[in-house]
């Protein structure tokens, strides 16, 4: 028996604005949509075109305010070519909320809240 990545999820309050995001600070791009048919959501599964790993994006049509991370210790981690634009990029987006320059990585933040690593290529 052998298991492999699927994929993983976030739920998001503002599916749009989430979807803004990770495309203007990542790259990812919809590859995949799932809609329920009573309306109740919407699942949009992101990808970056380059390994098959997917970010699927939850919306609940039901949930009326913004998720409570409490605290959420979990994060996921992009590896990047180059991390000197990357930073500049992030930082003149203003979603940089944690730099570990000893480490030589940084995350960003994303509108629900959730912290994203970003690693330089190596």
């Amino acid at each position: 028996m052998k298991f492999t990545f699927a994929h993983n999820n976030l739920n998001v309050y503002d599916l749009d604005k989430s979807l803004a995001f990770y495309q203007e600070a990542l790259d990812l791009q919809v590859v995949r949509t799932k809609e329920a048919s009573d309306g109740s959501f919407i699942l949009k599964y992101l990808g970056d075109g380059v390994t098959p790993h997917q970010l699927e994006l939850t919306w609940l049509r039901d949930m009326d305010r913004p998720y409570e991370l409490g605290d959420n210790e979990i994060h996921l981690a992009f590896q990047v070519d180059d991390f000197d634009a990357a930073f500049k990029k992030h930082k003149e987006m203003g979603c940089v909320c944690y730099e570990n320059p000893s480490m030589g990585i940084y995350f960003i933040e994303d509108p629900d809240g959730y912290w994203l690593e970003i690693v330089p290529k190596r």
